[in-house]
């Protein structure tokens, strides 16, 4: 289902604006360094920095803003986070046979997303499952906006008063209320770190790509396997708890077409968001869950302002304090954690698996390089055939 532009301004609000720069916000400031490290481990060059920040920008940006629109369905793209740490610790490729791998999991994730198998196998995970990853993924976010207390009690109890506050008389707008308060005591205690904001524009930095036996099996698949299970499924289980039965295979095709023709600028692995799609998948985003498709688009416009502007963004969402953003993720979340554990614990006959697939999942473990949310899955559904066989 296509909307016209006049259609997107008169369903867009100050929410769904404000949540799509919150979205931005958590996503960069939580795993950008992780980003400048793997460059870094492959011996880039502040040019080529700057360039995988400028593909990354623009390939997330545009991987939201299209299928959103298309489909009239909250879609949010990211960077493969698991896959940034994978290229970190990476050794013994060099900068060419990196892209090479980039270019080769870009084309998998295609495949896997034009021939529907990922869609099948998504479509076969109950909500009660994937409620509780849902949960499990985003429980951290909410524990730390308040465990930020002991570090910031100045910032971050005044931002929580006003979230109260904000939630009691105006609902839509809380979590911009949370932002005003707490960039307000930012100013006031001198808290920004205006030194790291500087005037630079992004340019793109083209490699040539190199193939090499070394670096497909060492980065090239790992990079798409852990894309995959880490990010791609848990982005579809965010998508399906709340609520949305937006079409996956396109959705993925479309992120591997994208992650594609930007991979040889710096653009390593793009993939469906789960924590921060969550954020436009809520009450906060926008009231009406039809309209909320807007905070996504606005997401993938301040990615795509990311990805041109580069290191002055980069150097501005730098400058707000760690606190400031880890209480106005948490917060803004508060509620989809909620639904995800009412979800989860609905059907008595599943309620004990679901509870496996949230421990496991808020655990934060980390096996054969593949993150908690994929094992929370896994533990869930292993749990559920056998506890359903027992009944």
């Amino acid at each position: 289902m296509k909307v016209n532009p006049m259609q997107y301004f008169r369903d867009l609000s100050v929410s769904a604006i404000v949540s799509g720069f919150v979205v931005v916000l958590v996503g960069f400031t939580s795993t950008g360094a992780i980003v400048f490290q793997a460059a870094q481990a492959l011996g880039a060059t502040q040019a080529q920095v700057s360039s995988w920040m400028w593909a990354l920008g623009l390939g997330m940006g545009i991987a939201s803003i299209l299928p959103s629109l298309y489909f009239k369905k909250p879609v949010l793209a990211a960077w493969s986070t698991p896959g940034a740490a994978l290229i970190a610790t990476s050794s013994g490729i060099t900068m060419p046979e990196a892209v090479g791998a980039f270019v080769i999991c870009a084309i998998l994730i295609i495949v896997a997303g034009a021939s529907g198998w990922f869609e099948t196998l998504m479509n076969r995970i109950p909500m009660a499952i994937a409620s509780a990853m849902l949960a499990g993924v985003l429980l951290r976010f909410g524990m730390e906006a308040f465990s930020s207390i002991k570090s910031a009690p100045l910032l971050v109890l005044p931002m929580i008063a006003a979230h109260l506050i904000g939630r009691r008389y105006w609902p839509r707008y809380a979590v911009l209320g949370v932002l005003v308060v707490g960039c307000a005591i930012a100013v006031a205690t001198n808290a920004l770190k205006w030194d790291l904001v500087t005037v630079e524009w992004a340019t793109p930095v083209w490699v040539t790509p190199q193939w090499s036996v070394a670096a497909t099996i060492g980065l090239a698949v790992p990079l798409f396997l852990v894309t995959m299970a880490s990010q791609n499924m848990p982005g579809v289980a965010v998508m399906r708890a709340a609520g949305y039965n937006t079409p996956i295979s396109p959705v993925i095709a479309t992120t591997g077409a994208v992650n594609l023709v930007f991979a040889p600028f710096g653009a390593f692995a793009l993939n469906l968001a789960a924590i921060t799609a969550a954020i436009c998948m809520s009450k906060e985003a926008h009231d009406d869950p039809e309209k909320r498709y807007t905070a996504a688009v606005m997401g993938g416009v301040f990615y795509c302002l990311i990805g041109l502007f580069g290191a002055i963004v980069a150097g501005l969402f730098a400058a707000f304090p760690r606190e400031l953003v880890i209480v106005l993720a948490g917060l803004a979340l508060i509620n989809t954690i909620g639904s995800g554990l009412a979800t989860a614990m609905k059907e008595e006959t599943d309620r004990e698996a679901a509870m496996i697939t949230f421990l496991i999942t808020a655990s934060g473990v980390t096996l054969l390089g593949i993150g908690s949310a994929f094992w929370g899955l896994v533990g869930g559904l292993i749990a559920l055939i056998v506890l359903r066989r027992r009944g």
